[in-house]
C-alpha cells in the first residue's frame, strides 16, 4: 500500500517524549513514523497538507448515547423550557402536524429549571394533545412524563406495583401523575427503541456527522441493541465514518453471553464493550442512592436501581464470559455498592483478556459523588472513572442545594488522578453537549459558560489542560482497552485527528470552549470538513 505523509507546522502528538512533529506517515489507516516532515518526506508516494493552526490527536468520548441523540434531531426539544407553560407551547407546536396515532418521544425537560409551582403531570399533556400517547424523558434520561394515552398503552394504572428499582409517582389519591422513574420507564423505552417506531439508520448517518464536526472520532455507545444493529448495517453499507465502541444493555447480557460476544471483539471501526449495569439514578429525578437522606427531602436517599446481591451476580456473570463492566453510579451509595461488587469479583482471581491479550476494565460510569474513602479505593482496584466535565458545571446549583451538609468528593476529577485512579472523560450526550471542547473547558475551570462561579466550583479539583486532553483522549481509549491503538498520533497508532483554528495551549479557556474544528481524519481519511466560509 502506498504510503501518504500527512504534513503541517504543529501536530500535537499527546506524547510527552516527543509532543510536537510536523508530519505523520502513514500505511492504510495507521502512522509508520512521526517526526520532521521533510525527513519523512522520501518514504511517501503522496503528500497531504493539513489546515488550520494545530492538529491534534482525535477526541474520544467515553460515555455518549448516540441513539438518542439521534433521534433528538427530529424530537421535541424542552431543554430551553423555563416553566411548564414554555414546555407546553413547544409541545403543542411539535405535534401539530404528527399523526394523531403516532408516538410522541423527544423531551429532555428539565423541571428544575422551571420558574413556578407547576410541575409536569398527565393532565397537562392531556390538554395540549388530548388523546396522544406522549412519552418525554428528562434532560437526565431518568424519569420520563407520560400522557393519560401513554400510561393506558403500557397498561400503567393505580393498581400497577412500582417495579424493583422504579416508581411510578402517584398523586394524592394513589392515581398515577404521569411522571415515571427508572425500572418504571422500561415499557416506554422498549417502544421508543422498537425499529418499527422509527428509521434509526438515517438519523444516525446525521449525528455521526455531527460528532465529527465537533472532533469527535470514536465514541463508546451506551445506547441498546437497536443502535448496535444499526451500526453494523451501516458498516456493511460503508456508512460507518466514526469508531465505535458499543455497550451491551443489561437487559441483553444474557443474549450476548450466549452469542459468545466478548468486549474487544470485532475491529477497529466497531468493537463490542463492556455492558452496562445501573447503580442508581440521577440527582435532579431525586433517584441518585445516597447514604444520607436529600437535604431537600429528608426521608429519601433515591432508589438503588440494582440491588447489590444482583450487581456481584451480573458482574461474574460478564466477567467469566469475557465481558467488560460499566456501572452508572452518582450517588455515594450506588458507587459503595457498585466498588464492593468489584473488589469481590476482583478478589476471585484475575480477570479474563480480551481477545488481544488486554485485561478487561471495570468501569464506574459517571461516579459524581464519592465517599473520600472511595477515591483511593477505585485507584486500588484500578477501577476507570468514566466521568462528564459538563455535567458538574451543569449541575453546580442542584448539588449544592440537594447535598448541602453531605461530606462527598464530588466530580474529584483531581482528586482521582491524584490517587493513581484511570479517569475517561465523555459527554452522555444528549444530556449534555457532545461537543469535547466544553467538556475541557468545564474541566479546567469548574466554570459555568459565563464564567461563574468566579474562581470556579470546588476549584482544587480543576485539572490542567494536558490531564483534560489525556482523559478525552487515551484515558478513553484505556477504559475501552484500546490505548495501544487510540488516544496518541505515535507509531502503530490509528491516524485519527483533528485540525483546529487555534493552539489550545495559547489560548484563554474561554478561547477554548469556542475552539472551531476544520477537518476530522479517521483511518488517516478525511471524514468531515468545515464548510467554506
Amino acid at each position: 500500500m502506498s504510503r501518504v505523509l500527512l504534513r503541517h507546522r504543529r501536530i500535537l502528538t499527546g506524547d510527552p517524549a516527543r509532543p510536537v512533529v510536523t508530519g505523520l506517515l502513514l500505511d492504510g489507516e495507521v502512522v509508520v513514523a512521526a517526526g520532521d516532515a521533510q525527513s519523512l518526506a522520501a518514504d511517501a508516494a503522496s503528500t497531504v497538507d493539513l489546515p488550520g493552526t494545530v492538529v491534534m490527536p482525535g477526541m474520544y468520548d467515553a460515555h455518549i448515547h448516540t441513539a438518542n441523540l439521534a433521534r433528538d434531531l427530529v424530537s421535541v426539544d424542552l431543554r430551553g423550557a423555563r416553566s411548564l407553560d414554555e414546555a407546553l407551547d413547544l409541545l403543542r407546536t411539535h405535534v401539530a402536524d404528527l399523526p394523531q396515532d403516532a408516538w410522541v418521544f423527544g423531551g429532555r425537560w428539565d423541571s428544575n429549571r422551571w420558574q413556578g409551582p407547576a410541575r409536569p403531570d398527565r393532565h397537562a399533556l392531556d390538554r395540549v394533545a388530548p388523546g396522544r400517547k406522549i412519552a418525554l424523558p428528562s434532560i437526565d434520561g431518568h424519569s420520563i412524563w407520560a400522557s393519560s394515552a401513554a400510561l393506558a398503552a403500557v397498561g400503567y394504572t393505580r393498581d400497577t406495583p412500582d417495579p424493583a428499582g422504579g416508581q411510578i409517582v402517584r398523586d394524592e389519591r394513589g392515581e398515577p401523575t404521569g411522571v415515571t422513574r427508572e425500572s418504571a420507564n422500561q415499557p416506554f423505552r422498549e417502544i421508543m427503541n422498537d425499529p418499527s417506531t422509527d428509521d434509526l439508520d438515517p438519523l444516525l448517518r446525521a449525528a455521526q456527522q455531527e460528532l465529527l464536526s465537533v472532533g469527535l472520532t470514536s465514541v463508546h455507545d451506551i445506547d441498546g441493541e437497536d443502535c448496535r444493529a444499526a451500526y453494523l448495517r451501516l458498516k456493511a453499507a460503508g456508512d460507518l465514518m466514526m469508531r465505535v465502541h458499543k455497550a451491551i444493555p443489561v437487559q441483553a447480557l444474557e443474549q450476548a453471553v450466549h452469542e459468545g460476544r466478548r468486549t474487544g471483539d470485532g475491529d477497529d471501526w466497531f468493537a463490542t464493550g463492556p455492558v452496562k449495569l445501573f447503580g442508581d439514578g440521577a440527582l435532579g429525578s431525586h433517584t441518585a442512592y445516597l447514604s444520607e437522606a436529600y437535604a431537600d427531602s429528608p426521608a429519601d436517599r433515591g432508589i438503588s436501581v440494582t440491588p447489590p446481591d444482583e450487581l456481584l451476580r451480573l458482574t461474574r456473570l460478564a466477567t467469566s464470559a469475557g465481558i467488560a463492566v460499566a456501572t452508572h453510579a452518582i450517588g455515594d451509595a450506588a458507587a459503595v455498592d457498585v466498588l464492593d461488587a468489584y473488589e469481590r469479583v476482583l478478589a476471585e482471581g484475575p480477570l479474563p483478556s480480551m481477545p488481544d491479550g488486554t485485561a478487561l476494565r471495570l468501569r464506574v460510569e459517571h461516579a459524581q459523588h464519592l465517599r473520600p474513602a472511595d477515591v483511593d479505593r477505585m485507584a486500588r482496584l484500578g477501577v476507570v472513572a468514566s466521568l462528564q466535565p459538563t455535567h458538574c458545571t451543569s449541575d453546580i446549583d442542584l448539588a449544592d442545594r440537594l447535598l448541602a451538609g453531605h461530606e462527598l468528593a464530588s466530580y474529584a476529577w483531581a482528586g482521582l488522578l491524584r490517587a493513581g485512579a484511570p479517569v475517561a472523560f465523555g459527554s452522555d450526550a444528549p444530556v449534555e453537549e457532545p461537543n469535547p471542547f466544553h467538556g475541557l473547558y468545564a474541566a479546567i475551570t469548574r466554570q459555568r459558560p459565563d464564567g461563574s462561579p468566579d474562581g470556579g466550583w470546588q476549584p482544587e479539583q480543576r485539572l490542567s489542560l494536558q490531564q483534560a486532553l489525556d482523559a478525552y483522549t487515551v484515558g478513553a481509549a484505556y477504559a475501552a482497552g484500546q490505548d495501544q491503538r487510540k488516544g496518541r498520533l505515535l507509531p502503530g497508532r490509528l491516524a485519527d485527528l483533528i485540525c483546529v483554528d487555534r493552539d489550545p495551549f495559547e489560548v484563554t479557556p474561554t478561547e477554548l470552549r469556542d475552539t472551531r474544528v476544520l477537518a476530522t481524519y479517521v483511518g488517516g481519511t478525511c471524514r468531515w470538513e468545515a464548510p467554506l466560509t
